[in-house]
């Protein structure tokens, strides 16, 4: 593990424990076990560590999920639209409830509304989700999956609700109501999938 790693990993289990307001640069120092002054060798604030360890744990967290990328070719040729949308979904759910991503995400939520880093990265995370919704959402359209009306309010309607439910399992889970992510042996909730079978029902192309 390389030292800004280290620094990545210390800074998360504090901020887990006291808030990301509740940590500073010196903690972070002790904590790895290296004079204050060394920290700034690697980063320049905390909010640059904050950023970077956006970006670090979302790489782990894909790396992790061993997910395969998905072959949506295929995916259009021979799966149904709840099952190409629950394919892409499940993916997603597999990099945002990855065990050191959540504990990230649950810090941000946090204090998304006081933060302003927090708050640009939970902005980051939702115009990711927009933009590969409505670039799948588009070749739905192409393939005959869906009607080819309004895409642009369909994929943002479907974004956001889905940002939303997951929200919403994350403050349960925080809350202690839900231990996981998942619901049964399925990794998505079940609101979730039932959302899915209805929305995938109001856009599906009528058979002729």
């Amino acid at each position: 593990m390389s030292r800004k790693e280290e620094i990545i990993y210390a800074t998360l289990e504090l901020a887990s424990a006291n808030g990301m307001k509740g940590v500073s640069m010196s903690q972070i120092a002790e904590k790895v076990g290296i004079k204050a002054p060394s920290l700034y060798n690697h980063f320049k604030s905390k909010d640059e560590i904050i950023q970077e360890m956006y970006r670090f744990l979302r790489e782990q967290a894909l790396k992790n999920s061993r997910t395969a990328p998905l072959d949506y070719a295929a995916m259009f040729e021979k799966k149904s639209l709840p099952e190409i949308l629950m394919g892409s979904l499940s993916a997603y759910i597999g990099i945002v409830s990855d065990k050191d991503m959540l504990r990230f995400f649950k810090v941000l939520y946090s204090e998304r509304s006081t933060n302003p880093v927090a708050a640009k990265i939970m902005v980051e995370e939702t115009e990711r989700m927009l933009s590969q919704s409505r670039d799948l959402f588009y070749a739905l359209a192409v393939h005959g999956k869906i009607r080819n009306e309004n895409v642009d309010m369909a994929s943002m309607t479907y974004s956001l609700t889905m940002h939303s439910l997951i929200d919403y399992r994350m403050d349960q889970i925080t809350s202690g109501e839900e231990k996981g992510f998942g619901d049964g042996r399925s990794t998505v909730p079940k609101n979730i999938t039932e959302f899915v079978k209805w929305f995938s029902f109001q856009l599906a192309v009528p058979e002729k």
